[in-house]
């Protein structure tokens, strides 16, 4: 069993589809509309698999923020696997240098990975992570 697919909704649809397939090589299907609920998404599939759903609709409601210190229910984080620590590294300089911010790391945890934390534009928590070592 695998996890089909995660879903995010926003209220910049081409924004945060670009930001997926730009800074962690995601490919976008094409879009879908709803014209009577003024629904509209797009699946961005990654090469290991999984896949985002990013979908805009209106009146849902806004994220509460993912940058607070305080812990929160529900889920809290979609973790992307790099193969080594160095391309953890590039990964963190990429994204710092096109203005988002590092949140913390990259660093060792205790659990064994070494990892960084930022925000997508739309405040939803990423951890970029491998195992410590590779």
């Amino acid at each position: 069993m695998k996890i089909e697919h995660i879903a995010i909704w926003t209220d910049k649809l081409e924004r945060l589809k670009d930001y997926y397939v730009r800074c962690f090589e995601g490919k976008p299907g094409a879009k879908y509309s709803n014209e009577i609920k003024g629904f509209h998404s797009y699946f961005i599939s990654f090469n290991c698999g999984s896949r985002l759903e990013i979908m805009s609709m209106p009146g849902v409601a806004d994220n509460l923020g993912n940058e607070k210190k305080q812990f929160q229910k529900g889920i809290t984080h979609i973790a992307f696997g790099m193969d080594t620590m160095h391309q953890v590294d590039e990964k963190a300089n990429q994204l710092k240098a096109d203005g988002f911010k590092i949140l913390s790391g990259p660093r060792r945890t205790g659990d064994g990975y070494y990892e960084f934390e930022t925000l997508d534009p739309d405040g939803n928590r990423i951890e970029v992570t491998t195992v410590f070592g590779k």
